[in-house]
């Protein structure tokens, strides 16, 4: 099994942190970086080769991966020269990729079975497979529903559901073929395109530990509770039977 890795942003978000370091190797519990975590677990998965998406200091994961030898991976590199967003990497590399990987974003901390997720991917028999996570918004305000000017109906600080993508994919090379290489585009482009050739793709709901570190908050958090959260992120897991 392959799995892509998009490492390439800037971290915007997550600064000053990320000045000097990407945020995939940001420190996790002192002694793990994010990207160690994720690449342990898609060892422990089944997984035998990643390709990492480099672009902001790039190097310095260059440094740290080197050829993931460490985690028993084969480890290979696409370094953007420009931007190129969460899907437009994957044109360049389309003929290196197997028929069907897993893409994921390399701020992702969860104890989600990535060889799972594939395996119903190519089960789907579609070209686009997400994870997905429920997540709940309580509203501050009290929400009116209003027509023609009038109140027809009043909610006190509701409590919104709603499935949130976790920055984790099922994906098939096929649904690589129409675009062309250098292009940048976003996960949100892909998915409306693919709603708009009439494909829907497939989803895999989740309910274990996830958590995007995009925020200080959530970095704060997660090196907070690492000590609880350490055995569900390294988890071993049996292999199945080839």
């Amino acid at each position: 099994m392959h799995a892509v890795i998009l490492a390439g942003g800037k971290g915007v978000r997550l600064r000053p942190y990320t000045t000097t370091l990407p945020k995939p190797l940001m420190p996790i519990g002192d002694h793990h970086a994010i990207l160690e975590i994720v690449l342990n677990q898609l060892a422990d998965c089944g997984f035998r080769s990643v390709t990492l998406a480099i672009n902001h200091l790039g190097p310095l994961i260059r440094a740290f991966v080197g050829d993931g030898a460490r985690w028993g991976l084969r480890v290979d590199y696409v370094e953007e020269d420009r931007p190129l967003s969460t899907v437009g990497p994957l044109f360049n590399i389309r003929d290196r990729l197997p028929e069907h990987f897993l893409v994921m974003n390399g701020d992702v901390l969860t104890d989600l079975d990535y060889g799972d997720l594939l395996h119903q991917h190519e089960l789907s028999r579609c070209g686009l497979t997400v994870a997905i996570a429920e997540r709940t918004h309580r509203v501050e305000f009290g929400v009116l529903d209003v027509e023609s000017s009038r109140i027809v109906g009043f909610r006190e600080k509701p409590s919104l559901r709603y499935q949130v993508s976790m920055g984790v994919y099922g994906m098939s090379r096929s649904t690589l073929a129409p675009y062309q290489p250098g292009r940048s585009f976003g996960f949100d482009q892909l998915v409306l395109d693919l709603l708009a050739r009439g494909e829907r793709p497939d989803t895999y709901p989740f309910t274990g530990f996830w958590l995007d570190i995009g925020r200080p908050e959530d970095y704060d958090q997660v090196n907070r509770s690492f000590a609880e959260l350490k055995p569900v992120l390294f988890r071993q897991r049996q292999e199945e039977p080839v």
